[in-house]
């Protein structure tokens, strides 16, 4: 059996027996606990009673977090002409139409988020196999398939994330770094579980956010009250 480090030993004994916490105390304790040398993102699972294979029960959105992600967000943008310009002068890190294609096919994919024009769409179909399982793939219903490429790189340099429901109908994303206040991350972690909530698809039946937990990059989760987390 491989041995536990000091620190991990020490942030489970922290987290030893707390559970169900309200949203602020989540957020101490989560920010209490963190000793690595990086800072790290503070991440939110959310487990969600919908079965995502059914289209009626599928969650997909887009939140603008109030203070932001506190990543360096690399936006690639299809585009050709007024737009490529528009996207570049909105701070694109990458801006392209068949050149930029077969960046992707060669495998080199250094961005974090993908958008196009919608005359760009039958190139970047294209790449569906390689942007759809890392969720790159640009999509009008998050807004990443638009002609108003400018106002949409400057969400997604200014903290907008996007969220899907996996396999198991679980949703996760970061909601800020360890070295924000805690009130900022508790601002963004609570528009996230609106966001999220505001999805809730016609076909969801019974309990539909079932489970959240918070951690950070290196660290144990804590299980949030639902019931406290809830958006009226």
């Amino acid at each position: 059996m491989a041995k536990i480090g000091k620190r991990t030993r020490a942030a489970r004994e922290a987290f030893a027996g707390k559970d169900n916490l309200t949203v602020e105390e989540a957020v101490a304790l989560v920010k209490g606990n963190s000793n690595v040398k990086f800072d790290e993102t503070v991440e939110i699972a959310m487990c969600l009673g919908v079965d995502p294979r059914h289209a009626d029960q599928m969650v997909r959105g887009v939140v603008g977090l109030p203070n932001g992600t506190g990543k360096d967000v690399r936006v690639a943008v299809f585009a050709r002409g007024p737009k490529a310009e528009e996207a570049q002068a909105a701070g694109a890190d990458i801006v392209g139409a068949e050149d930029l294609m077969e960046i992707v096919q060669s495998g080199k994919i250094d961005f974090d988020r993908c958008i196009a024009t919608p005359d760009m769409m039958p190139i970047v179909g294209r790449l569906g196999k390689v942007l759809g399982p890392r969720n790159l793939m640009p999509n009008p219903k998050v807004g990443t398939v638009t002609m108003d490429v400018a106002d949409a790189v400057k969400a997604a340099k200014g903290g907008e994330v996007q969220f899907k429901a996996e396999k198991a109908g679980v949703v996760h994303a970061g909601v800020g770094k360890v070295s924000f206040d805690e009130g900022k991350l508790v601002e963004n972690i609570r528009a996230f579980i609106g966001a999220v909530q505001k999805a809730k698809p016609t076909g969801a039946k019974g309990a539909y956010m079932k489970k959240i937990s918070l951690s950070s990059t290196m660290g144990p989760g804590v299980n949030i009250d639902v019931s406290n987390a809830a958006v009226e």
